[in-house]
C-alpha cells in the first residue's frame, strides 16, 4: 500500500512539474461574433500581452470574482492598456443553457454592468454544446482566466479563482519583458 502511495505521489509530482515548466502556444480563438470591437485574432495581438477571460453571463464565478477582476484590472492596468502593451478580451463560452445565455441578453448584460473591452461569443459547430475556443484551450468551465505573453505562449492558466496578487505580478513581468529596452 505505501509503495503505490509513494509512486502515485512520484507521479503527480512529474506530471505537476512538466505542466508548470512546459509553455503552450495558445490556439487561435474560434468567435462567432465580437461585441465592442471589430474582429479580432490573437495574431493580431502578437506582441502585446493578453488576458483572456472565459465566461458566462449566468456563471455565479463570472459575477463574483472574474467579471469584477477584469475590472480592477482595467483600472489597474490602465496605462498599459492605454499604450496598447495589454490588451483584454472576454470570451462567451456557452456549455449550458443555450437557449437562456444568447447574444440578446449577452449585449445587454455587458451594457449592463459597463464592459466596453471587446468580447468575442465561442463559436459552436452545428448542434455540438460545447464551443470551439472551450475545446482548444481545453476549458473546464467558468470562470477560466489565461495570460498570453507577447510571443504568444500561455503563462498563466487557471480555472475558478485564486489570489490576484501574484497574477498581477506576472501580468508587470510580461509586459516588462515585452518592452524593448530603451538601453
Amino acid at each position: 500500500m505505501l509503495k503505490k502511495a509513494t509512486l502515485l505521489l512520484l507521479i503527480v509530482i512529474l506530471w505537476s512539474g512538466n505542466a508548470l515548466a512546459k509553455r503552450s502556444t495558445a490556439a487561435e480563438w474560434n468567435i462567432a461574433v465580437w461585441i465592442n470591437s471589430p474582429g479580432i485574432t490573437l495574431a493580431d495581438l502578437r506582441g502585446k500581452v493578453v488576458i483572456i477571460e472565459f465566461f458566462q453571463l449566468w456563471c455565479p464565478g463570472c459575477n463574483s470574482f472574474s467579471i469584477p477582476l477584469m475590472k480592477h484590472w482595467e483600472q489597474r492596468f490602465a496605462e498599459e492598456i492605454k499604450t496598447g502593451k495589454l490588451v483584454m478580451v472576454s470570451i462567451h463560452t456557452v456549455f449550458e443553457g443555450h437557449e437562456y445565455q444568447n447574444t440578446a441578453r449577452l449585449k445587454q448584460f455587458l451594457i449592463d454592468r459597463s464592459i466596453t473591452h471587446p468580447v468575442g461569443i465561442d463559436h459552436h459547430l452545428g448542434d455540438n454544446e460545447i464551443p470551439e475556443t472551450m475545446k482548444l484551450y481545453r476549458i473546464r468551465g467558468t470562470p477560466e482566466m489565461a495570460i498570453v505573453d507577447a510571443r504568444g505562449d500561455i503563462r498563466f492558466q487557471r480555472f475558478g479563482g485564486f489570489k490576484p496578487a501574484p497574477v498581477e505580478q506576472l501580468i508587470d513581468q510580461l509586459i516588462k519583458e515585452s518592452t524593448p529596452s530603451t538601453q
